[in-house]
């Protein structure tokens, strides 16, 4: 009976894989900033090359 709580101690207390969700999470956090990134990105030059054409379109 002893060999029955102790495979049972032994099953309870081993290591479980739970990195799965934290990498999940981490992905996407990972995608969220990269598409920050980009939006301000593009929102900046797009402001900036917008200018910069209207300049280019007055001059012509």
């Amino acid at each position: 009976m002893t060999e029955y709580f102790v495979r049972l101690v032994n099953f309870m207390t081993m290591p479980r894989d739970e990195e799965k969700g934290a990498t999940a999470v981490e992905y996407g956090l990972m995608v969220a900033l990269i598409a920050g990134v980009i939006i301000a990105t593009v929102t900046l030059l797009g402001t900036t090359l917008d200018a910069k054409f209207s300049d280019v379109q007055g001059k012509l």
